[in-house]
């Protein structure tokens, strides 16, 4: 089911996760033109923005970018995400070449070690200013 499109991206990511914000501060020092606004997809905003386009939160545990009124997700997200930002970053999109199911084995073995890599978040951390009116 599609809604009608944005003027911007929305990426949702996991609120519980270290790597994911760290990855959303990430995005947003390299988004020149601040097209990218975000959500943790546990909030209620993020639950009620999935659900108009008929996904639950529960089938989006992963990154998620909606974009041009469809659903991203997983390695195409990321790699979508990646084509709008600063170069080198944006060469990145060059990988949607290849096929969704040797991008997304890899983006899940990354997902299944990122609270090693970089912990549990800290859910009463203040946004950086680049984000805080960027949040959804």
């Amino acid at each position: 089911m599609e809604a009608p499109p944005q003027p911007h991206g929305v990426v949702l990511f996991d609120g519980t996760c270290a790597f994911c914000e760290r990855s959303v501060v990430f995005i947003a020092k390299r988004d020149p033109g601040g097209y990218f606004r975000f959500g943790a997809s546990q909030t209620p905003q993020a639950e009620a923005l999935l659900a108009r386009y008929g996904v639950t939160r529960a089938a989006a545990r992963s990154l998620i970018l909606i974009e041009n009124g469809r659903v991203y997700s997983r390695s195409t997200a990321s790699l979508r995400v990646a084509g709008r930002l600063s170069f080198p970053w944006s060469l990145a999109r060059l990988f949607l070449a290849v096929p969704v199911p040797v991008r997304d084995a890899i983006y899940r073995g990354v997902a299944a070690i990122r609270h090693r890599i970089a912990g549990r978040s800290n859910a009463c951390q203040i946004p950086p200013p680049e984000l805080r009116n960027r949040l959804i």
